[in-house]
C-alpha cells in the first residue's frame, strides 16, 4: 500500500549503512524504519542545543528581583 508521506532518498558510505543495518537487526526493525528513529533522535539533539543557547542568553539578564514567583507566574498563566 502505497504511502503518502514524504520520502527521502539517501546515499551512505558502506560503513554507515552497516552501522544502520547492524542497529536495525539487533532491534529487529528494518534499516529504514532504524534511519527514521536515528533522524528523529538527532533532530531532537539539534533542537535542544538550540533552546539551550536561548535559555544560557536568557540567564545572563536574568534578575531575581524583578523574577516572578511560582504563584504570580501561575496567575498570568491562567489568565
Amino acid at each position: 500500500m502505497p504511502t503518502k508521506k514524504p520520502r527521502i532518498n539517501i546515499r551512505l558510505e558502506k560503513e554507515e549503512y552497516a552501522n544502520i543495518k547492524r542497529l536495525a537487526d539487533k532491534e529487529g526493525v528494518s534499516a529504514s524504519k532504524k534511519a527514521k528513529q536515528l533522524i528523529e533522535k538527532a533532530l531532537e539533539l539539534m533542537e535542544d542545543v538550540a533552546l539551550s543557547s536561548v535559555a544560557d542568553e536568557r540567564l545572563k539578564t536574568f534578575e531575581k528581583e524583578t523574577a516572578l514567583s511560582k504563584e504570580e507566574l501561575l496567575k498570568q498563566i491562567e489568565a
